[in-house]
């Protein structure tokens, strides 16, 4: 099995010292969103193939990874740089410390260790397709010989992201729009030679529809790449959590509304001010990120 921590929220961040409590008792607690069962979810060496890690900050994480490779777990990082304005993330690191922290993952555990994502992709007023290009082809720069691989898609406006992006495009004065699907793959497409002329294979996550010329479908939970960073071969079924995703079977333990970055495009959070109050709840001791309710 292998265990995402965590597509919705920022575990490396933020929950740190939980996950590491949780693998010293070799399990963890968690509540389906979708109907509120409670399930275990067993963390041990012998149950869990490797971790696949979603971060925007590692920093506060990297005593723990060194734990979790000295367990002998293999694990993969996938690691958000952007560089993007305040109005957009609010609370991120600066891309030069994340990129940083992302070789120091290079050195340490091997190049594919560690993925970069430039994901999702805002348009907008601050950000419009000539601003990506140029901050693109920087990162891009700065990261030759650190990632072989980098993870892209454009933001979807699904109703919370639409609302907040809405929200903050009022505070920010600024102005954002979803673009037509040309729009998108021209971008896509120039991004793509961009991250090849610096070594780095271009993928595109869960929207297939936008494949553009250079670009393949991303596996972001994906046992192969696992199984370079393992050195043996780790045998994991086709099982998209969504069906646009070309992801290997995984097991995720994070908790929706949790990440309190504050990302205005943000698809795992609905209100800001809740994620605060609940990290701020949050008990590193508890066998849940977060307890039921009752």
């Amino acid at each position: 099995m292998i265990i995402s921590a965590s597509y919705k929220t920022d575990i490396p961040a933020f929950y740190g010292d939980w996950f590491m409590r949780r693998i010293g008792a070799g399990f963890c607690r968690m509540v389906n969103p979708y109907g509120g069962h409670v399930y275990t979810v067993p963390l041990t060496r012998d149950a869990v193939d490797g971790f696949v890690f979603w971060t925007r900050n590692s920093g506060p994480f990297m005593g723990a990874l060194e734990a979790v490779n000295a367990l002998g777990f293999p694990f993969v990082v996938q690691y958000t740089i952007t560089g993007y304005p305040r109005s957009l993330d609010a609370a991120t690191v600066r891309p030069e410390m994340a990129i940083s922290h992302l070789r120091e993952i290079a050195n340490a555990y091997g190049s594919r260790a560690g993925v970069w994502r430039y994901d999702p992709i805002v348009l907008s007023s601050l950000t419009p397709a000539h601003w990506h290009r140029e901050n693109f082809a920087r990162l891009a720069d700065a990261l030759e010989g650190v990632a072989d691989e980098v993870v892209v898609s454009v933001v979807q406006p699904y109703r919370k992201t639409a609302r907040n992006m809405a929200a903050a495009a009022r505070t920010g004065a600024f102005e954002w729009s979803d673009p037509t699907a040309e729009e998108k793959t021209v971008l896509l497409t120039e991004l793509a030679a961009i991250a090849a002329d610096h070594s780095i294979a271009a993928t595109l996550c869960g929207q297939p529809e936008l494949l553009a010329e250079g670009m393949a479908e991303a596996s972001c939970i994906d046992a192969g790449r696992l199984s370079d960073v393992a050195g043996r071969p780790l045998a994991a079924k086709r099982k998209p959590h969504r069906k646009t995703c070309a992801c290997h079977a995984s097991r995720d333990i994070g908790d929706y509304d949790t990440c309190p970055h504050g990302c205005a495009y943000c698809y795992a959070v609905s209100d800001k001010a809740r994620a605060k109050r609940r990290f701020a709840a949050h008990d590193p001791a508890g066998e849940f990120l977060f307890a039921p309710s009752g």
